[in-house]
């Protein structure tokens, strides 16, 4: 599978998993039916935007690095990077939809953060798991030779 290809799969079948746990989530709190399906749509499209640009970029990063393994400590960091840039664009948002003040939808946003954090390293290390990455292929042999005589 290409990489854009694989970057599709991982960004659809991530948000629409949280489409489907925000609507619910939001439910169980209280929130009418059409509010907690707006903001899971609304945010699942910022998130969907967000999410493919952070592992575009979180990728870019990982191929300079002298070891491309997805460790555990790898894992944390793209979780909380992914998250925290989430919870950056996503907090007005929660708040002009849900009619309540910036602190009501960072509180929100605090528990859904709580939840998704989680989410979104069991998604990730499950997705390379089902789907794992492409091999890099080698490098190939260099066929300049040094000619210092």
């Amino acid at each position: 599978m290409s990489a854009t290809l694989r970057r599709v799969v991982y960004v659809v079948s991530y948000e629409l998993i949280a489409i489907v746990a925000t609507t619910f989530g939001l439910s169980l709190l209280g929130f009418s039916g059409s509010h907690s399906s707006t903001v899971a749509v609304v945010s699942s499209a910022v998130a969907l935007i967000w999410n493919y640009l952070f592992n575009m970029m979180f990728d870019a990063w990982e191929q300079r690095q002298d070891n491309t393994q997805r460790t555990l400590r790898r894992r944390i960091a793209h979780a909380l990077g992914f998250e925290g840039g989430l919870v950056v664009i996503l907090v007005p948002i929660l708040a002009l939809i849900l009619g309540v003040t910036i602190l009501e939808a960072l509180m929100l946003e605090a528990g859904l953060l709580v939840f998704f954090l989680i989410y979104t390293f069991v998604f990730a290390w499950v997705f390379d798991k089902i789907v794992p990455r492409a091999k890099q292929k080698a490098a190939a042999p260099s066929t300049e030779h040094c000619a210092s005589m």
